[in-house]
């Protein structure tokens, strides 16, 4: 039998709660983005092969040889763009849709941009899932940006890019 202190015996519920008090221990301190964390399932964009570290403050793989972010730099990057409910965010690198839905708790409109399909794909039936429907997704270099939306209220690249993107500047 495990012992009840091991993250094995944890429910649910209560690796959410260690994970938002690492957060605030690590300096994310915004309580709308916190709340927005808190209220998304990371394990519904975690691939089942993970889902026992879904609640740990961690990167982990996804398909397409990306990553979902680790909890902590989503909540970071979303605290640094002071998002306002009537913002509209452009969001470069879609890939699960995790940091997508977080954006989509605290702002008006989220305009996502993914280079891969299959993600893309599996992203879209999440928002589905979850009913979201301030999401507008993008299959395409989200390097080129989003000109026909342009201009946003604030830009996140959660993508690696071997240049600055003069088009998002």
């Amino acid at each position: 039998m495990a012992d009840k202190e091991t993250p094995e015996a944890e429910t649910p519920e209560t690796r959410l709660a260690r994970l938002i008090l690492s957060l605030r221990k690590q300096g994310v301190t915004d309580a709308g983005v916190l709340a927005a964390i808190e209220s998304t399932p990371r394990d519904l964009f975690t691939p089942d092969l993970f889902q026992e570290r879904a609640w740990e403050d961690q990167a982990l793989p996804i398909a397409c040889g990306q990553t979902i972010s680790q909890p902590f730099i989503v909540g970071l990057m979303t605290q640094a763009l002071k998002i306002e409910p009537r913002s509209r965010v452009l969001e470069i690198g879609t890939g699960s849709g995790y940091q997508t839905t977080v954006l989509s708790k605290l702002s008006r409109l989220v305009y996502t941009v993914e280079r891969y399909r299959t993600l893309m794909q599996e992203a879209e039936a999440r928002f589905r899932q979850l009913g979201l429907t301030n999401v507008i997704t993008r299959f395409g270099d989200g390097g080129l940006g989003w000109p026909e939306q342009a201009p946003f209220d604030r830009i996140l690249v959660t993508a690696a890019a071997p240049d600055e993107p003069k088009a998002l500047l």
